[in-house]
């Protein structure tokens, strides 16, 4: 009762980025996620440069949905790198500690020395910015083409028209010198 049925999703972590959730449709086996069985999947994405991380887990949904999941291999074709990220745990809701995804760290973390600092960043860019995602928020984009202001609403409208005397707009100017 190792395997699953459940849709397995996966984000990879790089120095520049990730992959956003993909799930793992299709396994060069004909049946995926069996126990004692290696899949292997191709995974189209942007270079992310050297990994550190990834996100894994699955739906929970199916029969026998719960997982044991030995390790996750990513093989770098630009590279050549191999990331091996480890695991040995249950990602089961009625298993170890109930979880159905993990962070996982690749094991050499000596490839990509940054990784803390990177991760530190990242984790204070979105404390700064995660007030944009919540309930109720419209956002405003100045569009320097038609000097107006693109709106997105809570509702899921967008005014793209740009509304040249939005009264809760205001232009910021930013310099950048190297």
């Amino acid at each position: 009762n190792a395997g699953t049925e459940a849709d397995v999703y996966i984000c990879v972590y790089g120095e520049r980025g990730d992959t956003g959730s993909r799930q793992l449709l299709r396994s060069q086996k004909s049946k995926k996620f069996l126990k004692g069985q290696t899949d292997i999947f191709a995974v189209e994405a942007v270079h992310l440069g050297c990994l550190y991380k990834i996100v894994i887990g699955h739906n929970g949904l199916g029969s026998g949905n719960g997982w044991f999941l030995d390790k996750v291999v990513i093989k770098d074709p630009i590279t050549d790198l191999d990331y091996t990220f480890l695991c040995y745990r249950w990602l089961d809701q009625g298993q170890d500690d109930g979880n159905i995804a993990r962070e996982l760290p690749v094991r050499d973390a000596s490839r990509f020395p940054g990784r803390q600092e990177l991760e530190l960043k990242r984790e204070k860019t979105w404390a700064a910015e995660k007030w944009k995602f919540q309930k109720g928020i419209t956002l405003q984009f100045y569009n320097m083409v038609t000097h107006g202001f693109i709106c997105l609403y809570p509702d899921g409208r967008v005014d793209a028209l740009g509304d040249k005397k939005n009264k809760y707009g205001k232009v910021f100017s930013m310099w950048m010198y190297a």
